[in-house]
């Protein structure tokens, strides 16, 4: 309070969005005010515990933007939130996102899972989120088994398999009635909003028909499929008159842990339930809001409506949202709410001493690894890898570790020059792009570089972060002859060991495993999405746009390597063109 009182008293009672500064200048921490003044004094004037305290230990200065409505400062908020990750405010855990069903709007429809559902731009036809993803495999096969959908991603020039056992209607040769596609959506649309009797009898009439035939192999597959509607379709019911549709969120916190759990209704049907549990800093109604608007991002899709509890401020969040914030007093919502709220309750409870015992242990690594390294600070770490293809055409993966818990919305993937050769080569380019972006873009720094290798590793990160005038502590993880981490190498090239049974120990090998599998997989997953598709996904400044408009020109990857840099040109960037022709032509040979 001593060291702010002059500036603190000159901030405004007016609403706006605070940045909280380290010593280094980096923003730690965002948060917003209905008065910025009494939200300010609030951090330098009161007890704290837990990860508020660790915020304002680290507090060397403060800044303010004034706005002229709490909306305003909410917007502000976020926005910087998005910008510069800072450390301290809420981390979302990260798991999959749960899939949706989607029914294509193209003139030929389509029935399949997706994930991603923040990039599609119609979503008339998104069916979800369906918690149990074997459930929603399951009701995708027997539409798709019901109904003679499209099966292909692009049409073919002759029918496939699918026409002769009944399962397409050939859409790539055959002129198909309209009616009869707006009659199967109809069909498949009510199927999925939850009404399963069409096809049920349905699939009774075909069991019927194949019993008749003699056809009891048919028979019994079309009672298997009866019996998976019936399991697989199964929704917990609550009592609600009406066929709701909304997402139910409620809280419990204690010992500055914030336990959220999300209900999915859809159909008047308890249809699924997300749960989390985050460090909290005390403000619990502001936290609430962050967390839901941030989930619902990370989502990309948000729910017709959104029943909260009070210490929500409804009109700012659906304001935000865009949707029906409603809070329930009483009758069965308000049931629902207070059971969503048991729930979180149990969720802290039954995680509680797990949770404590998790942070003791990483606090002890941390105070070790700041010990043998002579760190003051120590609380985000960044790691680095490669991978590559028979040599040629690295991919480097990059990953961060706030207080050893993993961060993956920090993560970054990146396509290395065509020119480069060799490891080091290839870890220079992407440490020069990962901290030339932050120099010129004054986002956040590491508070220490883990390199999966030794001497080399270290003076080449050394040398980039020289050029760019970074000081930024490093260390490298060296492996012995069989491939195991024997020990660490720091600044100075000075080899530590660590115990094998440490903390520690444990917590540096699972980032080692981390950046490995993060660089790997990506290389694995531009590998499987095809020939001509992982080609040109290995060239730098081609992406999804581009490589598209590549494929459609050319069509064959047999074409593009006939075509020449001016032919490549038309398409895409005269630098983009010829890296992709040099490729093509060494691949060629």
């Amino acid at each position: 309070m001593h060291k702010f009182k002059e500036k603190l008293a000159l901030v405004p009672t007016k609403p706006g969005s605070y940045q909280m500064k380290d010593k280094d200048g980096v923003i730690i921490y965002v948060g917003k005010a209905k008065n910025l003044q009494r939200r300010l004094r609030s951090y330098f004037t009161r007890t704290l515990t837990g990860k508020t305290k660790m915020l304002v230990e680290n507090i060397e200065d403060f800044d303010y933007i004034v706005t002229s409505s709490e909306l305003e400062s909410l917007i502000l908020e976020i926005t910087l939130i998005k910008k510069y990750n800072p450390k301290y405010n809420i981390l979302l855990k990260d798991d999959k996102s749960y899939p949706y069903i989607e029914l294509t709007n193209e003139k030929y429809p389509r029935l399949r899972i997706v994930r991603n559902v923040k990039k599609k731009k119609n979503k008339n036809h998104l069916y979800g989120p369906y918690p149990n993803v074997y459930a929603a495999r399951k009701t995708v096969n027997i539409i798709n088994k019901m109904y003679p959908l499209r099966k292909c991603e692009t049409l073919k020039k002759s029918p496939c398999l699918y026409y002769h056992i009944g399962e397409c209607l050939a859409y790539c040769t055959k002129d198909i009635d309209k009616d009869i596609i707006e009659n199967m959506n109809k069909e498949i649309i009510s199927f999925l909003n939850g009404d399963s009797h069409i096809v049920e009898e349905k699939i009774i009439n075909e069991m019927e028909k194949a019993s008749l035939a003699m056809n009891y192999e048919r028979a019994l597959e079309l009672k298997n499929m009866l019996d998976d509607i019936k399991v697989t379709l199964r929704k917990q019911k609550i009592d609600l008159n009406k066929s709701f549709n909304f997402d139910m969120i409620n809280y419990y916190t204690d010992k500055n842990y914030l336990s959220i759990e999300i209900f999915f209704v859809r159909d008047g049907l308890l249809f699924g339930r997300d749960k989390d549990l985050i460090k909290t800093m005390g403000n619990t109604d502001e936290e609430l809001i962050e967390f839901i608007i941030k989930y619902y991002d990370k989502k990309g899709i948000t729910p017709k409506s959104l029943y909260v509890p009070e210490i929500v401020d409804n009109n700012l969040l659906s304001n935000y949202l865009n949707i029906k914030v409603i809070t329930p007093y009483r009758g069965k919502l308000k049931n629902l709410l207070d059971l969503a709220e048991e729930n979180a309750k149990g969720n802290l409870e039954n995680d509680e001493k797990t949770l404590e015992q998790d942070e003791n242990k990483r606090l002890e690594a941390i105070n070790e690894l700041k010990d043998l390294l002579n760190l003051k600070k120590l609380e985000r770490i960044e790691s680095f890898d490669n991978s590559h293809l028979f040599g040629t055409y690295y991919v480097g993966g990059m990953v961060v570790f706030d207080n050893f818990i993993p961060n993956k919305d920090l993560y970054r993937k990146y396509k290395i020059e065509t020119g480069v050769k060799d490891d080091i080569g290839a870890m220079k380019e992407v440490l020069y792009r990962r901290y030339f972006k932050s120099v010129m873009e004054d986002i956040y720094l590491p508070d220490l570089i883990v390199l999966d290798g030794g001497v080399s590793q270290i003076n080449a990160c050394k040398e980039i972060l020289s050029s760019l005038n970074l000081d930024i502590p490093v260390c490298g993880l060296v492996k012995d002859d069989k491939h195991r981490t024997s020990h660490l190498l720091n600044g100075n090239l000075e080899p530590i060991k660590i115990n094998e049974k440490s903390n520690l120990f444990l917590y540096l090998a699972r980032i080692q495993e981390e950046v490995h599998r993060y660089a790997i997989t990506y290389h694995r997953n531009i590998k499987s999405k095809g020939m001509l598709q992982s080609t040109l996904d290995m060239i730098p400044g081609i992406g999804e746009k581009r490589r598209k408009e590549l494929i459609k020109h050319f069509g064959s990857l047999k074409k593009m390597k006939e075509a020449s840099i001016d032919d490549l040109k038309k398409i895409v960037p005269e630098d983009v063109a010829v890296n992709l022709y040099d490729y093509l032509q060494k691949t060629s040979k």
